[in-house]
Parts: C-alpha cells; sequence; structure tokens
C-alpha cells in the first residue's frame, strides 16, 4: 500500500500544475484579449476624432473668410440688406416669394 500512495503523489502534482497552468493560461489570454478591445475601440476613436479634426478646420477656415469679409464696410452693408431687409434712405425692399 505504500507504494500505491507515492504513486498518487506525483499525480496529483501533475495535475495541480496542470490546472494552475490552464489557470494561467486563461488569465493572460483573457487580459490579452481586453487590452485588444481597448486598442481597437481607442483607434476607433482616433479616427473619429481625426475626421471631426478636418471638418472643424475646415470651417475654421471659412469663419476665417467670413471674418475678414467682414472687416470690408462695403460688404457688411451689401450683407445687412440681404440678410436683414436694412435700406437706405430712400431705397424700397420688395420680397420676391422664392419658389
Amino acid at each position: 500500500m505504500a507504494k500505491y500512495k507515492k504513486r498518487m503523489k506525483p499525480r496529483k502534482r501533475a495535475l495541480a500544475i496542470v490546472f494552475l497552468s490552464f489557470l494561467i493560461i486563461v488569465g493572460v489570454t483573457f487580459s490579452i484579449g481586453r487590452y485588444w478591445v481597448e486598442i481597437i475601440e481607442k483607434y476607433q476613436e482616433k479616427q473619429e476624432l481625426e475626421k471631426e479634426l478636418t471638418s472643424l478646420k475646415e470651417k475654421e477656415e471659412e469663419l476665417q473668410v467670413d471674418a475678414n469679409k467682414l472687416q470690408n464696410p462695403d460688404y457688411v452693408a451689401r450683407y445687412a440688406r440681404e440678410k436683414y431687409l436694412y435700406s437706405k434712405d430712400g431705397e424700397y425692399i420688395l420680397q420676391i416669394p422664392d419658389e
């Protein structure tokens, strides 16, 4: 019977090593998977922010052009007449309906 107990001990030890190895492999795989998901999400967020940055730069250029135009008094007067229906003294404004 003493021989029987000696054989079981190495089997239990081997089983414990296999079980711990399995747990370590599963844990490492789970961690790596979680980081990959995080990396993919950050990459997608980066692409969205780059698109937003591009559109904001275009809008900034348009606004800069408008700001430069507003420095011209003739442009401001014409813009006010067209947009807000202001008129000079003696002028009449006729609105034509859009089709």
